[in-house]
């Protein structure tokens, strides 16, 4: 154990008792059993973008995961909600944990609300309207575009905007329906809509049906539920969300959580408040962040992680905002990138290079660039884990090509 009292002020402790404990929480230390799967990806959601992402992170975490399984869950059982959540994310979670991924994602004001929707502030003024205005004048129409479909974005984006504007004096409605900056002819009242059914998901009228083809349909939620979310005050809801948040990422700061969410550092105080006698100081090498009180005695004797696994682009685990506690700076560019993350290689606890994914036929061939040289153990346990994405991705064989300074 590396922590200590630091002078009566605290627990301090080293970066490496941090990756531990949080490896752990994200249910990479060891795999779980099958039938746990709801419990982990009810730990923090699991993001779904790019398509199939969310299959490839479930995979890395519990045992005897299928393609058929999570499908089954998800159209079938429906006990697994997919809806834009976390910094409009496409996220998956427990349906009965969706109060948590909606309501406890909703900012408190207004103006935290357009935070979180960063491009439609400028249009909104342009209209004459504030964003709840708007909001709900959406939720009055989609009652009458969505119930008994399942449409994409831009066919529902099209449809509402239609008839939203046949409700607006003729000048806005002019405006409304004129070409707007977000792309080529998309009219501006379309792509104001296509904001706004963000808050229309954290407010749980819709979510996100299974994908058809390259299709991500909206539905009606209660319709997809057979009946409305339970109820959860919001104040309850983003409490859950933060202590979820702090189990998994902790200890961390509110500059981190508000870029997790995806709103301004001044806008957490609503999610902050609500649990402040909850949480602990921790001095993290001489940087103060704060962790559940409970979770105190875990970060303070964390277990060792063995093993490798193939985390997919937008892992849970690289969304943590601190990426210098798991990756070296001079490493950020290679595995986050402005368009197109690769995955990233996890080996006994260290990200030890990306992966990416090549598919012709049957065969997928997965090139991995190292930062490092791996030991001959590593090598085969990658190729062990390769196997397992291979079988997810349809291929029937699977080919590891090593890339990096140390290999070449």
């Amino acid at each position: 154990m590396t922590s200590r009292q630091n002078n009566g002020e605290g627990v301090s402790v080293q970066v490496g008792d941090v990756v531990a404990f949080r490896l752990r929480a994200h249910n990479l230390t060891d795999r779980r059993p099958v039938d746990e799967l709801l419990d982990v990806v009810g730990a923090c959601g699991v993001q779904n973008s790019p398509p199939g992402s969310a299959l490839l992170a479930l995979h890395a975490r519990v045992e005897g995961v299928t393609r058929e399984l999570v499908d089954h869950l998800v159209a079938v059982d429906r006990s697994l909600l997919q809806s834009w959540s976390v910094r409009g994310a496409p996220l998956y979670f427990p349906t009965v944990d969706a109060p948590v991924f909606t309501t406890g994602v909703l900012p408190a004001t207004e103006k935290a609300r357009m935070h979180l929707i960063v491009g439609v502030e400028q249009a909104l003024a342009k209209l004459g309207l504030g964003l709840d205005e708007t909001v709900d004048l959406i939720a009055e129409e989609i009652g009458a575009v969505l119930p008994g479909r399942q449409l994409a974005i831009d066919e529902l984006g099209r449809e509402l905007a239609e008839r939203i504007g046949l409700t607006m004096p003729i000048a806005r409605r002019e405006i409304w329906s004129a070409p707007g900056p977000y792309g080529a002819r998309v009219p501006l009242g379309e792509a104001v809509v296509h904001f706004c059914l963000r808050i229309l998901t954290l407010r749980g009228m819709v979510c996100l049906a299974p994908r058809s083809g390259n299709r991500a349909p909206f539905v009606l939620l209660d319709e997809w539920l057979g009946g409305p979310l339970p109820h959860l005050e919001p104040a309850t809801a983003r409490a859950e969300l933060l202590r979820r948040y702090l189990h998994c990422y902790g200890p961390s700061t509110r500059k981190d959580f508000a870029a997790w969410v995806g709103v301004r550092t001044g806008d957490v105080g609503p999610w902050w408040a609500t649990i402040e006698d909850e949480l602990v100081a921790v001095d993290v090498e001489g940087s103060p962040a704060w962790i559940l009180a409970g979770d105190l005695a875990d970060l303070q004797s964390p277990p060792p992680t063995c093993g490798v696994r193939l985390l997919p682009p937008y892992d849970p685990y690289l969304q943590m905002r601190d990426r210098e506690t798991i990756v070296d700076r001079k490493r950020h560019r290679a595995v986050w990138k402005t368009v197109g993350d690769p995955g990233a290689v996890l080996a006994d606890g260290e990200i030890v290079g990306t992966w990416r994914p090549r598919k012709s036929g049957r065969r997928l061939t997965l090139t991995v660039e190292t930062f490092g040289t791996l030991s001959a153990a590593v090598r085969t346990q990658l190729h062990g884990e390769a196997e397992g994405v291979a079988a997810l991705r349809g291929a029937s064989a699977v080919q590891v090509e090593f890339e990096g300074l140390s290999n070449r």
